[in-house]
């Protein structure tokens, strides 16, 4: 199986391109129905918190015809016992917010259980919004005798309230997809700094710089840190979960070559677990921003690239396609293009006033002085006075270059607005570059990047730590 990432709704891809009983683990992180927006936190080259924060995703959801269509599908061809927990499910909990994000949850469960081995594993990470409900549904889908645990993940970040006990866990359910079956469980061991305390012989414990330890068998509750802000793992991706989570997912329910499939990926923390852990991988995600994100994280922590080491399928791949994406949804338009010039998305335009800034590039130019590049991207059609308008904006943020990606050909009065507007020698380079460029989709398709003194951008995103593969024999916690 080939490592592929995929962009586009999970269902859909399921469907399409997920073969029956080919996938030996699942792991699932998808909304929990937190009610809550959820962003992805830029920062300025200086490391201060960036205005350009940009909604991942809205964790809410409601009864719409689409749920409705949704719901009737699942009553004409699901499972008589999935029929009928659904039935159930609408006549207690009502047509609301709650009976959409479990008919969401159905149809997909339904297809996860499809593509996944007999000898597979899946494990549905929540957190108590909805697990109790979520719960039910696993039991009904997978089978309440293929339940193997109610993990407890716990850590110990975020507030507290005088209202109620500090909350402080999420819980992940594992189901083998057959639970008399032959399924991969590798049990293995973690550190243990307490054993010691219940008169242990001191032939049993080891000692390391937190203290005298034992190795004992892992338990169902996993004490384990979420990301901190100074965590060299963290991307600033919303709900991004730490490696040594999905390490102990990955290692203790599948072996090196196996598939792994995360259909609501994020920024991949599970691709680049199953990656390092050696074992292929499927991911999927509905936003440009997450499938970039990803990209990058591959390319700094494993020195991958699309195309030549994994696949990325429903991403634009010439300019027929990126018309389509244009006309099916701006935005992600908006993101994709930022993406291909290694531009950081500015504001959130579906709910705030267009200030004419869809991105920043950002370089040094002198030491720990940085100059700032204005990105616009237009998806119709274009006119001089876009450029005149670009214009404004640079003077009015104090950048120094603006770049104009577009998709249609610019016209001869547009070419001339910019070279009107003069170069701008760098400091460092002591070369000169167009302070207002056209930059056509077509171009970049093409090869063509930014006249931008390149080898001093700062990259759009946090960098995630370089690693090296680990091997069988360095798969266990010691």
């Amino acid at each position: 199986m080939e490592n592929t990432l995929y962009y586009g709704d999970n269902l859909e891809i399921l469907r399409n391109h997920i073969a029956d009983n080919s996938v030996d683990l699942i792991y699932l992180d998808p909304p929990f129905n937190s009610k809550a927006d959820y962003n992805i936190l830029f920062k300025e080259p200086t490391g201060e918190p960036s205005k350009a924060q940009i909604t991942a995703f809205e964790d809410t959801w409601h009864w719409t015809i689409e749920a409705e269509r949704t719901y009737q599908e699942i009553i004409r061809t699901a499972p008589a016992s999935v029929v009928e927990m659904m039935r159930a499910f609408r006549q207690f909990v009502g047509l609301n917010d709650v009976m959409a994000y479990l008919t969401m949850m159905c149809i997909r469960l339904i297809e996860l259980k499809r593509v996944l081995k007999d000898t597979g594993s899946i494990y549905l990470h929540c957190d108590p919004t909805a697990s109790h409900y979520l719960k039910i549904l696993m039991d009904t889908v997978f089978g309440k005798k293929n339940f193997r645990n109610e993990i407890i993940w716990h850590y110990k970040t975020g507030g507290v309230s005088k209202r109620w006990f500090g909350r402080k866990h999420d819980i992940i359910f594992f189901y083998a997809r057959k639970g008399d079956s032959d399924y991969v469980f590798n049990l293995h061991k973690e550190k243990s700094y307490m054993m010691h305390k219940y008169g242990f012989k001191k032939s049993d414990f080891q000692e390391d710089d937190l203290g005298q330890y034992s190795m004992t068998y892992l338990k169902d509750v996993f004490i384990i840190p979420a990301i901190g802000s100074a965590d060299k793992q963290r991307l600033g991706y919303p709900t991004q979960k730490p490696e040594s989570l999905l390490e102990r997912i990955v290692k203790a329910s599948s072996k090196e070559g196996d598939a792994v499939l995360d259909p609501f990926c994020g920024c991949g923390t599970s691709i680049a677990v199953a990656q390092g852990l050696n074992r292929n991988w499927i991911g999927i995600d509905i936003t440009h921003l997450a499938i970039n994100l990803i990209k990058w994280r591959l390319k700094n922590t494993f020195e991958l690239e699309p195309k030549r080491d994994y696949d990325v399928i429903g991403e634009p791949e010439d300019l027929a396609g990126a018309k389509e994406l244009a006309s099916q949804d701006r935005f992600q338009f908006q993101w994709w293009a930022l993406s291909m010039i290694d531009a950081r998305p500015y504001g959130d335009k579906k709910k705030g006033a267009d200030t004419g800034i869809d991105g920043f590039i950002y370089f040094m130019d002198r030491k720990n002085e940085y100059k700032k590049v204005i990105v616009q991207v237009k998806s119709g059609k274009t006119q001089v006075g876009d450029i005149r308008d670009l214009c404004h904006v640079i003077d009015r943020e104090d950048a120094v270059i603006g770049l104009f990606v577009t998709l249609e050909n610019p016209t001869q009065p547009m070419i001339e607005e910019a070279a009107a507007k003069g170069f701008y020698k760098s400091n460092i380079t002591k070369k000169d570059y167009p302070k207002i460029q056209i930059l056509t989709i077509d171009n970049i398709f093409k090869g063509k990047k930014p006249g931008l003194p390149q080898q001093f951008c700062i990259s759009p995103y946090e960098k995630a730590e370089r690693v090296v593969p680990k091997k069988q024999n360095e798969m266990f916690d010691n």
